[in-house]
């Protein structure tokens, strides 16, 4: 797999500084920063990076104006980062598609974890739409209720069989690719299994 691809907009260059050394020493490829909003956009448009890490608070374009306008054109995940855990904000942040976001001051320990869980949810994001690929009348409802049975069934997985949540999902796509089936079909049958005959 290669190595993930990340931007970074803050305009505290010294947040930018530590975000950059902590994501390179994790074996994160910072590609681009810029302490603006309305240059993240740009910046991911030129790079398409795997990951968007973006300061609420910026100048010329706040953190979940830029998300919301980067997320309808790029399939780039965004992490917000802000110095407000106000519920207002979190619900913008929500509503624009924002993956995840980390009240400053942060640490390498809940940073590198948000990180992980945010571009392995985008991996499987990107397998959910190929899987929905052939219907794009239903293709946007439709991924809501996949990705909502996908969690639920890894969840089950994940408590009966002890697995991880990233081998939990590679069981779910594993069986649609060896049934020639659906994610959502194996994932509804983990949900609901049939009930034995007789």
């Amino acid at each position: 797999m290669s190595t993930p691809r990340i931007v970074i907009a803050d305009d505290e260059a010294i947040i930018r500084l530590d975000l950059k050394e902590i994501l390179e020493e994790a074996g994160y490829d910072v590609v681009a920063e810029t302490g603006r909003g309305d240059e993240a956009i740009s910046l991911v448009a030129e790079h398409k990076p795997d990951l968007a890490i973006l300061d609420i608070k910026m100048p010329g374009l706040d953190g979940i104006s830029a998300a919301r306008s980067i997320l309808a054109e790029q399939s780039t995940a965004v992490l917000l980062l802000t110095a407000f855990s106000q519920r207002d904000l979190i619900q913008d942040a929500r509503e624009a598609g924002v993956a995840a976001y980390l009240v400053k001051p942060f640490r390498k320990a809940e940073l590198i974890p948000a990180i992980e869980g945010v571009l392995a949810r985008a991996l499987e994001d990107q397998v959910i739409d190929a899987d929905l690929a052939g219907d794009a009348a239903a293709v946007s409802e439709d991924k809501i209720e996949t990705r909502r049975l996908v969690d639920e069934a890894k969840q089950i997985l994940m408590e009966r069989d002890g697995l991880t949540e990233e081998q939990a999902f590679s069981t779910i796509q594993q069986s649609a690719m060896q049934s020639r089936t659906r994610m959502r079909d194996i994932a509804a049958a983990i949900v609901n299994p049939p009930a034995p005959a007789g």
